[in-house]
């Protein structure tokens, strides 16, 4: 019982027999916090920090289920989404979120690893906009993610990113962060889209180092945040800090 009434984080997302991204990151970055996790697990998949050889979709009504177990067991207070995989998987999410709007959701939309291999059906895009956004608190795209997601190439200025960042809040998304860490420059900005609301950037210096998982990081540090009663955009501001000083520990390791 004492487990039940401390905050929980639910993470709903794919395996990652590496350790480097999915789950496996997820439950660090929100244990680091000090937030407790359950889970529901998406899909099985095979990969080492270089490639992915095989995915295992779990059965959507399994998701589902484990998802309403973990729901009735714990305290949750936010739930991180990752990969989905396929359209039906998110049909069967938004199903549960319907069920507990009291819960705010993040969606990081999962569309592919860093090696290329697709997470997500690409018909299942529209259904990810359609069925489950909507209900999310918070989607976290990087460029290549906010690209295909409003179906066009990518933005090549922050301008640009902004611009289909507001066509897909208008049409889809409660609120955006758009990730720059996959752009140029000395500096790394992510901005945050609400509605009726002036972007707000998130700045730091770009390191020289690369890191699987860092997206993952950061969502999971948002929700970890937010079951700790921060408000959205301080729940962003933290998890901002957090990846950044574990890049900046990952640079010194390699020193």
């Amino acid at each position: 019982m004492a487990l039940r009434r401390e905050p929980h984080v639910l993470v709903v997302g794919g395996s990652d027999s590496s350790g480097g991204a999915g789950i496996a990151r997820d439950v660090e970055a929100i244990s680091s916090i000090g937030v407790r996790t359950c889970l529901a697990v998406t899909a099985l998949t095979v990969q080492t920090h270089e490639a992915v050889t095989e995915i295992h979709h779990s059965p959507p009504s399994l998701v589902a289920d484990q998802m309403r177990a973990a729901l009735q067991a714990n305290e949750v207070a936010a739930i991180k989404i990752g990969m989905l995989g396929t359209a039906e998987t998110i049909v069967a999410v938004a199903a549960v979120l319907r069920e507990n709007p009291q819960v705010p959701a993040i969606l990081d939309p999962v569309l592919a690893s860093t090696s290329g291999r697709a997470f997500l059906e690409p018909s299942a895009i529209t259904v990810m906009k359609r069925d489950l956004m909507p209900l999310c608190q918070l989607v976290t795209p990087n460029l290549f993610e906010l690209a295909l997601l409003v179906d066009t190439e990518l933005a090549v200025d922050e301008g640009g990113a902004v611009k289909q960042g507001q066509e897909l809040l208008t049409a889809e998304a409660k609120a955006l962060l758009i990730k720059g860490g996959h752009a140029s420059g000395p500096r790394s900005t992510d901005i945050l889209l609400c509605s009726d609301q002036e972007p707000v950037r998130f700045d730091s210096p770009r390191l020289a180092v690369t890191m699987r998982g860092t997206g993952c990081m950061l969502a999971s540090a948002i929700a970890a945040h937010l079951a700790k009663a921060s408000l959205l955009e301080e729940s962003v501001r933290k998890a901002k800090r957090f990846v950044f000083e574990a890049l900046q520990k990952n640079l010194a390791g390699r020193c």
